[in-house]
């Protein structure tokens, strides 16, 4: 590397010289500094980024996070990933060398973010609280199992917040028909809603189907895709994880209601999606159901775990709905179980019976 003066501008610029990964010689530069000691700044801290020196600042191993992990990952999970890192973590860690980033340090930026109030004087979630700090644990995480950091501070800080905002929530299926019966004055969100709660799929998988993915024949409805809205634009996605390749046996009532449902759209091509719907439409139809049927107002996302949660009690193994969901594992599926409490009263009064009470 090297240092100059550019005389005209009376700014300084550095050259940098390197070897990528693959051995090649590379050179780019950087203008526009104010001092030499800021140019000459900026090339140690390249520098460090060469030999992978955890001299480095939290802001420049972050450059070099992105590099190994956004490749890996979908663009919505890494887009959520970025905006915590820009929002939540480099304002605070930033200039900070990597090394030298104490657990005191990470409990003093933990105590910031629980005592934040916005405008309204609401605080964040302790959902929101420990995605915030599963991210920062993570880049540690990077470092020491590929950069030789010593130890993840974060471990010896310790968390905030809390995985699980509040209690799982679910209709039965009684709920369930009395919100549908509302629902059918709008048949393209009833039958969106029909979908979400009698195959459990995702909200994304839902708005990725098309008409092609339908086999009316055999009754059955493969996902393969996920949607999303990112950065103001529509992307089709693969779905969540790779168990959520499946195909879906639908019940006959479904297949007639799908097959009427497309029908009902002039002109739709085999790879259209059906669902033109915004996620805030679907949202306010399910607000406005739920008052008119007089059920508790659930989140959408509660319509998957309603779907599971009945499945359960008609009483098919776990492993059986978790190919069915598209579960990675069969223990995601046991964390239903608890959502019908009256089977624990059933079984006692079974066990009451057989001991002949």
């Amino acid at each position: 590397m090297a240092v100059y003066k550019e005389e005209k501008k009376n700014t300084w610029r550095v050259v940098y010289r390197f070897v990528d990964w693959t051995g090649e010689k590379k050179q780019t530069q950087k203008r526009g500094f104010k001092t030499r000691r800021e140019a000459v700044a900026w090339e140690h801290e390249q520098m460090n980024k060469a030999k992978a020196d955890l001299e480095m600042t939290f802001a420049s191993f972050a450059d070099q996070y992105e590099q190994d992990v956004q490749p890996r990952l979908k663009e919505n999970t890494w887009e959520t990933k970025e905006n915590i890192l820009r929002t939540k973590l480099l304002p605070y860690f930033g200039k900070l060398k990597m090394c030298s980033i104490t657990a005191q340090q990470i409990r003093t930026w933990q105590n910031e973010l629980i005592n934040f109030r916005d405008e309204e004087g609401q605080p964040y979630s302790p959902v929101y609280l420990k995605t915030i700090h599963n991210q920062l644990s993570a880049i540690f995480n990077h470092a020491v199992r590929y950069y030789n950091l010593q130890d993840n501070p974060c471990v010896k800080a310790g968390s905030m917040g809390k995985k699980k905002n509040r209690e799982m929530l679910f209709w039965t299926k009684d709920e369930y028909l009395k919100f549908a019966e509302i629902m059918m004055d709008k048949p393209l969100v009833y039958y969106a809603f029909e979908m979400l709660y009698w195959c459990g799929i995702r909200e994304g998988e839902l708005f990725a189907l098309t008409p092609a993915d339908f086999d009316f024949e055999k009754g059955t409805v493969t996902i393969n895709k996920s949607y999303q809205r990112i950065r103001g634009e529509d992307k089709i996605t693969p779905p969540k994880t790779e168990k959520s390749n499946r195909t879906i046996t639908m019940p006959q009532f479904l297949v007639d209601e799908m097959r009427d449902c497309i029908k009902l759209i002039y002109g739709i091509e085999p790879d259209q999606r059906i669902f033109i719907i915004s996620k805030s439409a679907l949202h306010r139809e399910m607000e406005r159901g739920s008052k008119e049927a007089g059920v508790k107002r659930i989140r959408i996302h509660d319509l998957r775990h309603s779907a599971i949660s009945l499945l359960i009690d008609m009483g098919f193994s776990a492993t059986a709905i978790a190919d069915r969901v598209g579960h990675e594992s069969i223990d995601i599926t046991y964390n239903y179980a608890h959502l019908f409490p009256s089977r624990q009263t059933e079984m006692a009064d079974k066990l009451n019976i057989e001991r002949g009470a």
